[in-house]
């Protein structure tokens, strides 16, 4: 008799594979009926502690307020979404796009500056989408209103960089707001119609045990996101986290500390939010440490097999009580 396959025994509903979480891409195929790609665009905006609104030389792991992927800030959204795009279909066959402004703190400007970027940025070929990364103090009233307008017009996501819920990290790696400053631009966003929400988390911060990690995510998971990312905390050169690195102040997580700890994190997370990603991509050339991130496929079957083997899959330790 053959044997059953990963896939034939999957108890987690939202999957049709061997996936134990909702994956981002079937969430994608789901609504749009096909392979959707984002395609990262920069638009040229800085951020509250870099400018020195807040504080200065941004997050201690920030090199350039991510983005190393994108194309030029200076050229036009046209020309960028191009020029990526022709790279993504180097891998893919994409008919549909989801245009993401990734790069820095996205809604870090007046609305009359980011509504004509934005609804530009939907207007491109392809796009079924948009994708907007900020930060959840750079979220007012104003913006929440406009972000709801944009929504009515295109499936919608606005990305928080929370990655964590402790205060006393969030001071140590230089985030410079607090988990209630995080709160309240969140509860804006959820207030609004055509807003999907999406937090971002960050597994390995300095000082974090596991438990802290946890506490995190179980906050987190109250707040019932519509999508979350999971980022392991890669080293960049020319960092402060870099410097604390090379001084011996700072280890990373091993890969099986770092699948471990993921893998408890999902069954704490509704089964219906989306699991945006699970792990990070670093330019391999300013990668300090770890070396085990370069090999992120190897990560992702890590993570399938932990899940199988141990009769974990999302959810399964949630409760909205």
């Amino acid at each position: 008799m053959k044997r059953p396959t990963q896939r034939e025994t999957n108890p987690f509903p939202y999957s049709d594979s061997n996936k134990r979480y909702r994956t981002y891409d079937y969430f994608l195929r789901e609504k749009f009926g096909c392979k959707v790609a984002k395609i990262p665009l920069a638009g040229n905006f800085t951020c509250p502690n870099i400018d020195g609104k807040k504080g200065h030389g941004g997050c201690i792991y920030c090199a350039s307020g991510s983005g190393k992927f994108n194309a030029p800030a200076s050229l036009p959204i046209e020309e960028q979404y191009s020029m990526m795009l022709e790279s993504m279909r180097k891998k893919w066959n994409v008919t549909k796009t989801i245009p993401y402004f990734q790069a820095h703190t996205n809604t870090y400007a007046p609305t009359s500056v980011l509504e004509p970027m934005f609804r530009k940025a939907i207007s491109l070929p392809g796009a079924v989408g948009l994708a907007v990364a900020t930060r959840a103090d750079c979220i007012s009233n104003r913006c929440a209103d406009m972000l709801s307008e944009v929504g009515k017009e295109t499936f919608l996501t606005v990305e928080l960089g929370l990655q964590t819920a402790n205060d006393g990290t969030a001071k140590l790696i230089n985030r410079c707001h607090s988990y209630d400053d995080f709160l309240r631009g969140y509860s804006l966003l959820k207030s609004r119609d055509n807003i999907n929400t999406c937090v971002h988390l960050i597994l390995g911060l300095p000082g974090e045990s596991r438990e802290d990690m946890i506490y995190t995510v179980k906050a987190v998971a109250k707040l019932k996101p519509d999508q979350v990312k999971f980022h392991l905390l890669y080293i960049l050169k020319d960092t402060v986290l870099g410097d604390m690195y090379l001084r011996g102040d700072y280890k990373p997580l091993s890969r099986e500390e770092y699948v471990s700890v993921l893998a408890e994190a999902l069954t704490y997370l509704p089964k219906e939010t989306v699991i945006g990603r699970v792990t990070g991509d670093a330019p391999a050339a300013d990668l300090l440490a770890p070396e085990w991130s370069r090999k992120k496929l190897t990560v992702i079957d890590e993570l399938d097999k932990l899940l199988y083997d141990t009769s974990k899959y999302q959810g399964i330790a949630y409760s909205d009580k």
